[in-house]
């Protein structure tokens, strides 16, 4: 593998406080301090002139459908999708067929990884016993098996018993616990967000509180039994501020948001158009708000996108029976840029922290820093460039976005897996 010498980037590392026009080495996939005049000569150089080069970004909720769902995605195109959008490590949910609750399964995906993601994919483990609510997985033959986290994503556990049992294992193998928050009972038929919207366009309402409830369960039971819980796409002003406070109080509780949260509301559903339908639904403008202040005080830790493909025939329906989710990964960096830097004035290091050393460390994963020594995980992107996102000729099976056809701003260029050029702005390359 050649060595690599990336020069006349803006190089921004939040994880060693670095924001400087400068250059990055790479040796044997690792960034090094130098190279040497002799590796020099020989070193592969990409000339990122007006370009902004930052660790690979990390997210660590994403849905690639394998096993069992690979109409939808699969590993291989699920990481072209992240490798397209400069993410060069992604946390992959459970809520597969089958869903990932025993060792089996996990090693299936574990397998498939390794034959065919081209960036880096760490598997989740389920809470319970095939996503069914009932009886606790084997939490600790998931984490030997190597999952990262254990969540019912895609589902929430309705009993707060299991759920503290749960919370007690996960602490005793040092796993952070993921919680889709939804009270089950405050949902049934809901499709959209409870509102003035809802109510015009004869749509059944998804209640703040059904998150909220859920929310404020998870902070007690963190605070209970002293494990983590990650709360996964905040949507609710009221969620916000109930973790707010539980920080204040020192409660271990971390939260996300997306970027389709931060970036509409549900006004957008006055057309009906399924694309826009997602779990959590889109909220009020108040709502957004709010999520925004919450990523701006650190109420809210990360940006993940809840990549989550689903083909033109599911989504194509009366919105009612349409099922929820979008596509992601390739537009993540640009929607969130848009928002964040240019409407609501955050400073890029804090937006480029939010989605590289934050992520990796609530999971503890070696990601998301330029450190010396550390693999050499890069994304080199354009804050600048204008481009029109295509979902259909993107890298993905499905097509499910509501940002296709629109003119984004800030593109990825370059994604370096361990040293090694994988996206170069047009094409995917394998990694071996």
């Amino acid at each position: 593998m050649p060595s690599l010498w990336i020069k006349n980037a803006r190089v921004i590392d939040p994880a060693n406080k670095r924001d400087a026009v400068g250059e990055l080495f790479v040796k044997n996939g690792l960034i090094v301090d130098s190279l040497s005049a002799a590796e020099k000569k020989k070193a592969k150089v990409i000339d990122a002139d007006g370009l902004v080069a930052c660790p690979g970004l990390v997210d660590i909720h994403v849905h690639f459908r394998e096993p069992g769902q690979t109409h939808k995605e699969n590993i291989a195109t699920g990481s072209h999708c992240a490798a397209a959008g400069g993410f060069t490590t992604v946390v992959c949910m459970p809520n597969t067929s089958p869903p990932a609750s025993n060792t089996g399964t996990i090693q299936f995906i574990k397998d498939a990884i390794k034959r065919d993601a081209v960036v880096k994919v760490l598997p989740t483990g389920c809470i319970t016993v095939d996503m069914k609510g009932e009886k606790l997985a084997s939490i600790g033959s998931l984490a030997k098996a190597g999952v990262v986290a254990i969540t019912d994503d895609g589902d929430c556990v309705q009993s707060n018993e299991l759920m503290r049992r749960a919370c007690e294992y996960a602490k005793m193998f040092d796993l952070p616990l993921m919680d889709h928050c939804q009270d089950h009972s405050m949902t049934v038929g809901a499709v959209m967000n409870e509102g003035e919207v809802s109510a015009r366009l004869g749509l059944r309402g998804w209640p703040n509180a059904a998150e909220d409830l859920i929310v404020a369960r998870n902070i007690i039971l963190a605070t209970y039994t002293g494990a983590h819980i990650h709360l996964q796409h905040i949507s609710s002003a009221n969620s916000v501020e109930l973790i707010r406070r539980a920080k204040s109080r020192g409660v271990s509780i971390s939260a996300e948001a997306t970027p389709h949260h931060i970036a509409l509301t549900d006004d957008c559903i006055e057309t009906y158009d399924p694309k826009f339908k997602m779990n959590p639904p889109l909220r009020t403008a108040a709502d957004r708000d709010a999520i925004i202040e919450g990523l701006r005080d650190g109420s809210i830790d990360i940006v993940a996108t809840d990549h989550a493909p689903h083909t033109d025939y599911e989504k194509d329906q009366e919105f009612d029976y349409a099922p929820n989710g979008i596509l992601g990964l390739e537009t993540s960096l640009a929607v969130t840029l848009d928002v964040l830097v240019r409407k609501h004035r955050f400073r890029l290091p804090k937006v480029i922290d939010l989605m590289t050393r934050k992520p990796a460390e609530l999971m503890k994963l070696p990601a998301g820093t330029l450190s010396v020594g550390a693999a050499a995980d890069i994304c080199l992107f354009d804050p600048k460039e204008e481009w029109t996102y295509d979902a259909k000729a993107g890298f993905s099976k499905s097509s499910n976005s509501p940002w296709h056809g629109e003119t984004l701003r800030g593109r990825v260029k370059t994604t370096i897996v361990d040293g090694k050029v994988i996206y170069d702005g047009k094409t995917v390359k394998k990694r071996g």
